[in-house]
């Protein structure tokens, strides 16, 4: 069990404890002694760390993304903190709780799955009822539903994520189909809790998150129309035209074809899916960008790549804030290849 996180991490500090290594580099000193170049990670942040003895010997011991216990003084470095390593030690993956190196959500994901279940229990469709429950039933994909981010870096990027964005959804769609007519209630949920299905193996999360081969090669929503024709095989009678309705959610819910869709939205349900979705995930992303920046004494953000622009933080800002002023707007970004960049543009 870890003793001590990123976060907690103060100068002058003796550390002996497990990390995740995100970085592994050999260099060469200005004196030409080799030395090695890391990255240390867990669920409140990255560290960069030396090995400055010993570096060659040392790194033999483990590779990139192996978790490691590492002994070494906590130094100030270039306005930061930076680890200076005695000793590595590679540590087998079973005494490593995956929840303390990645980000996770604060809440329990077998309280989010039994919500989740509930809210399956609830709906008056028993075709769709019998859909959803069948993904449930299947025991691999559960347990990856209840770890999955719902991106790599954009939106609810960590563990749990996924599931979470889903039960927002759900209890937004609970208002608007009070306050809308003629709403499919029972459509507009599945397509809400299976919309971004895929991504559990479209996305990578157990070292770092990334894509997988399939994600890279086929993305989410065509994977998610997979499963859900796969799943439909063993339902007999499953009504056509609800598949067709419920695949044409997953198909459009990026909004635009140079988002993603394949199809634009061209039902209702479809409709206020994509806008429902649109909001959560950018409304999550800002709130974040604004937690993650909230001790810093200035009433903007810094710069948001995803939103081009800086954020106002007003009342998020903690009493001994100082008032600051916003940067030009013209300020240059690096470019994010990802594709969920351009996705958030929108």
């Amino acid at each position: 069990m870890k003793k001590i996180f990123i976060k907690d991490i103060k100068e002058k500090d003796r550390i002996e404890d497990i990390f995740l290594v995100t970085k592994k580099e050999m260099g060469m000193s200005k004196t030409g002694k080799p030395y090695l170049n890391m990255r240390l990670m867990d669920k409140t942040g990255e560290m960069e760390a030396r090995v400055w003895d010993d570096a060659e010997d040392l790194s033999r011991k483990f590779e990139r993304n192996n978790f490691v216990k590492v002994k070494g003084n906590a130094l100030a470095y270039q306005g930061g903190l930076q680890l200076n390593i005695s000793d590595v030690t590679k540590i087998d993956e079973d005494k490593a709780a995956i929840r303390d190196f990645l980000p996770a959500s604060n809440r329990n994901p077998d309280d989010m799955m039994a919500e989740l279940e509930s809210i399956i229990a609830g709906i008056k469709s028993n075709p769709l009822k019998k859909l959803l429950s069948s993904f449930l039933d299947d025991a691999e994909i559960k347990n990856l539903f209840k770890l999955a981010p719902a991106a790599k870096s954009m939106h609810h990027p960590y563990l749990g994520g996924l599931l979470e964005h889903i039960l927002s959804l759900c209890r937004l769609i609970k208002g608007v189909t009070e306050h809308y007519q003629n709403i499919d209630k029972d459509l507009l949920l599945a397509g809400a809790i299976l919309h971004d299905i895929g991504k559990i193996y479209e996305l990578r999360f157990e070292r770092a998150f990334d894509y997988s081969d399939e994600g890279r090669l086929l993305g989410h929503i065509t994977i998610g129309i997979g499963m859900i024709d796969k799943k439909l095989e063993n339902i007999p009678g499953f009504p056509k035209e609800t598949a067709m309705l419920l695949k044409h959610m997953l198909l459009s819910h990026h909004g635009h074809l140079e988002f993603g869709s394949p199809k634009r939205p061209k039902t209702v349900e479809a409709v206020i899916l994509y806008y429902l979705d649109d909001m959560d995930s950018k409304v999550q992303s800002m709130q974040a960008l604004i937690e993650k920046e909230r001790e810093i004494s200035s009433t903007w953000t810094s710069y948001h790549k995803l939103y081009e622009r800086y954020i106002y933080k007003g009342k998020y800002l903690p009493p001994q804030a100082l008032s600051g002023e916003e940067e030009g707007e013209n300020s240059t970004t690096t470019e994010d290849s990802d594709a969920e960049l351009e996705l958030f543009k929108k």
